[in-house]
């Protein structure tokens, strides 16, 4: 990471990768679109009027961006418990998200069943919430867990994660930890009023949000934030409309501004994949596996380096869309219906408007976004023939099909390599999908991989419970998997999850996909037919 100006070479801003990740939370959340960057602008006019040194005013910066970095981590289990999340906040806690904590579980209770008779959604409600209270004081957990190590490799300073302990305090003290008043780190207070901010304004605009967080202050808000604001609310909301809330975000980033040059930048994209495909504990490491493989058959095609290179960060970013699909749709067992399935047809689409404010993410979008496409129209989302489709292109969508193919998913069980490679080839046959690419992935597919050291000192059988976990399964399931003890999974996983530093299942999924200790052994999945 480099700071500033420097001399030559491939470099991008740590903000144009961080704002696009903000967006990306904002579809995952189901907030308004931009809702990230507008916090942002309101944290830095916060900052400017409460005149905070310069560390201050970038770590508000950054942790009003990424406030919701987390928010992937274990969402699935989320959404056993509330359906589809992002319908949840749109619905039921955008009004309430900082207010008091029986606001807010008041407007949990109201998300379970709202269109059943009261008797059924009493039933409902009476098993969903001892559910709720054992599930997600562990999952918020694992939020600020992912959320530190995904701020690590986007390449910005430790500081900055460390604030991720304090996202989910309040100023009374209200909060997970307890921690209170100015035992939370001014920058995350100015983060939180201005997210708020944001909300109110979106659901009323200036005078609403004038209102909630003056009402608010004391409570879940700094008051001499929340004070400032409601003196200044209308300068603090002015928005140039001339210019593009992206331009205006990047424009206030503090200096001396974060730059990310050469393997730094894959390391932040293969952050971006990783967010992507936590939302199911099917598709962890999927981003991963696809850009390695894409770039070994890339090589083999005889694409320059450059090339090689832009393919490896198309496939890191490809799915990243996912996250604006609800999380039933990805870890539904049986056939999609025709309104599910549209949804899955557009994540590509939304992929692209994350990428496309970004100039250098912009440039991978063209092939990111095809990675669905089929050489005969039958692909998606824009259905594309052949003619369309570069090499790379083409290279990409013969990738992801293989190793969608060889991981399973809930409908599926995964193919051994022998059938994706029978079923790839089908494909090629039919006109579908290029057959020099997938004689190039195939070949690429075939190599053996050499020996590596484990990482953070892990033994070979604490890889295979790392990557167990990393699919979902609990310690009895790893034990069945693995054939071994219940006690002699749970020692495997306490040593694990020592030697990586952390505490939570998804974030043992980051460390592994971020470690490509994410390859796909015999799992106890049900068998089904359909989509990759």
């Amino acid at each position: 990471m480099s700071e500033g100006g420097s001399s030559g070479g491939e470099r991008i801003s740590a903000a144009e990768v961080i704002a696009a990740l903000s967006l990306a939370t904002d579809l995952s959340i189901g907030f308004d679109f931009e809702h990230g960057l507008r916090s942002t602008l309101v944290a830095v006019r916060l900052a400017e009027r409460l005149d905070v040194d310069r560390e201050t005013a970038a770590h508000s910066y950054y942790a009003c961006l990424l406030q919701q970095v987390g928010c992937t981590a274990d969402i699935h289990l989320r959404a056993k418990i509330l359906g589809d999340t992002r319908e949840v906040v749109k619905n039921h806690l955008m009004p309430v998200w900082f207010g008091e904590p029986r606001e807010v579980i008041a407007a949990l209770a109201r998300s379970v069943a709202p269109d059943a008779a009261l008797p059924i959604r009493a039933i409902h409600m009476a098993r969903k919430v001892p559910q709720a209270a054992r599930v997600m004081p562990r999952v918020d957990v694992a939020c600020r867990e992912v959320a530190r190590m995904l701020i690590e490799r986007l390449g910005l300073p430790a500081s900055i994660g460390a604030l991720f302990a304090y996202v989910d305090e309040r100023w009374d003290g209200k909060g997970p930890t307890k921690a209170k008043g100015d035992g939370i780190p001014l920058a995350m207070r100015i983060a939180h009023v201005a997210r708020d901010i944001d909300v109110q304004r979106v659901l009323g605009g200036a005078d609403l949000a004038a209102a909630v967080v003056g009402e608010r202050a004391g409570s879940a808000l700094d008051p001499a934030i929340a004070a400032r604001f409601v003196e200044e609310a209308e300068a603090i909301l002015a928005i140039h409309d001339q210019v593009p809330v992206w331009n205006q975000t990047l424009a206030c980033e503090p200096a001396p501004r974060v730059v990310l040059e050469h393997g730094e930048i894959d390391r932040a994209l293969s952050a971006m994949g990783d967010f992507a495909d936590l939302v199911c504990p099917f598709l962890a490491g999927h981003s991963a596996g696809v850009a390695k493989l894409a770039s070994r058959a890339a090589e083999g095609c005889g694409f320059d380096e450059g090339e090689v290179t832009a393919v490896r960060r198309a496939a890191l970013v490809q799915d990243v869309g996912r996250v604006a699909v609800p999380v039933p749709i990805w870890e539904k067992p049986g056939p999609l219906t025709a309104g599910e399935w549209e949804r899955v047809r557009l994540h590509p689409y939304y992929t692209e408007r994350v990428l496309s404010r970004s100039p250098f993410l912009a440039a991978l979008a063209p092939v990111a976004t095809a990675h669905h496409e089929r050489l005969d129209g039958s692909g998606y989302h824009r259905g594309v023939r052949g003619g369309s489709l570069t090499p790379a292109a083409r290279l990409l969508a013969a990738a992801d099909a293989y190793q969608a193919m060889t991981e399973p998913r809930p409908h599926r069980e995964a193919f051994p390599p022998e059938r994706a490679a029978e079923v790839i080839s089908e494909e090629a046959r039919a006109g579908r999908l290029d057959a020099d690419a997938v004689g190039a992935v195939l070949e690429a597919a075939g190599q053996q991989a050499p020996p590596i050291e484990r990482p953070a000192g892990l033994t070979e059988r604490e890889v295979e419970v790392v990557a167990q976990l990393a699919r979902g399964l609990q310690t009895k399931e790893v034990a069945h998997a693995l054939g071994i003890s219940v006690k002699t999974a749970d020692r495997h996983i306490q040593n694990a999850y020592r030697k990586i530093g952390v505490s939570t299942r998804a974030a043992v999924a980051v460390f592994a996909m971020e470690h490509g200790l994410t390859a796909w052994g015999e799992l106890p999945i049900g068998s089904g037919a359909g989509r990759s």
